[in-house]
C-alpha cells in the first residue's frame, strides 16, 4: 500500500502510548526503515515495548494532553534529528458507547476533547516546524468513523464530537501546510482489536497499515482526506 518501500533515514514519531494499533504502526514503519519514535507517558513501559518491536524504534517522553507535553518533545526531535518526516496522531481515551447527549457528565467530556482536540491541535501547532523541514512531511490523524457526520447516531455524544472537529482540523491544516510539503489526511483503522475495539474487531495488522499507507504517500498524493485502507470515506 506504500508509495515507496524503503524508507531508511527518515524519523516517525506516533503517538498513542502503548495500545496496540500503536505498536502494530510503529512495527510496520520500522519495517520499512524508518527511525520510529514511539510517543509515552511512561517512559520505562514504552521503552519495554519498543524493545519488542524490532528495528529502530525506541520510546520517547510525550505527554500531549499537558499544555508542554508536545513543545518539549518537539524540542528533543529537533535536538536530535533537526527535522520529522511523518507524525502519526493518535490519541485515545475509553468512551461509554451508551451516553446520550441529553445525559452528559458534569464535565461534557472535558477529558475527551482535551485528548482528541486539544492535544492534537497542540501536536500539529509544535511539530508543524520540523515537518517542514523534512520538505516531504506527512501528518496522519487516526480518526476513526465515529467523527463521520454521514454516518454519524445516537451515543457516545463526546467521543463522536470530538472526532467530527478533529476530522475538521484535518482539513483546516492540509491547505495551511501544503506550501511546505506537508501531506495531512485523517486515516480510520476500522473497528480494531484493542483494548477499546474488544476481541470482535478486525485484526490490528490491516487497520496499521492504512495508517502507514497515509504515512508513506508520494509527493503527489491527495491531502485533506478521510481515509480506510487508502479508500476514500465520507466526512
Amino acid at each position: 500500500m506504500t508509495g515507496t518501500t524503503d524508507h531508511s533515514g527518515k524519523v516517525a514519531l506516533v503517538t498513542g502510548g502503548n495500545h496496540r494499533i500503536v505498536l502494530e504502526t510503529g512495527r510496520q514503519l520500522a519495517a520499512l526503515g524508518f527511525t520510529v519514535l514511539i510517543g509515552v507517558r511512561d517512559l520505562a513501559k514504552g521503552e519495554a515495548a519498543a524493545k519488542k518491536l524490532g528495528g529502530d524504534v525506541e520510546a520517547i517522553a510525550l505527554d500531549f494532553a499537558a499544555p508542554d507535553g508536545p513543545a518539549l518533545a518537539a524540542a528533543e526531535v529537533e535536538r536530535r534529528f533537526g527535522r520529522l518526516d511523518v507524525l502519526v496522531n493518535n490519541g485515545a481515551i475509553h468512551y461509554a458507547l451508551s451516553a446520550r447527549a441529553l445525559r452528559p457528565g458534569r464535565t461534557l467530556g472535558r477529558k475527551t476533547f482535551e485528548t482528541y482536540v486539544v492535544g492534537a491541535w497542540r501536536m500539529a501547532f509544535a511539530f508543524a516546524p520540523l515537518l517542514s523541514a523534512s520538505g516531504h512531511g506527512r501528518l496522519v490523524i487516526v480518526s476513526p468513523e465515529a467523527g463521520s457526520l454521514a454516518s454519524m447516531n445516537a451515543g457516545a455524544p463526546t467521543y463522536s464530537t470530538g472526532r467530527a472537529t478533529l476530522n475538521a482540523l484535518t482539513r483546516i491544516l492540509a491547505p495551511e501546510l501544503r506550501g511546505a510539503g506537508v501531506l495531512v489526511n485523517a486515516v480510520s483503522p476500522d473497528w480494531v482489536e484493542t483494548d477499546m475495539g474488544g476481541p470482535d474487531g478486525r485484526p490490528v495488522a490491516p487497520g496499521a497499515a492504512g495508517i502507514v499507507w497515509a504515512a508513506t504517500l508520494p509527493d503527489d498524493g491527495p491531502t485533506g482526506g478521510f481515509f480506510r485502507d487508502g479508500k476514500r470515506l465520507p466526512w
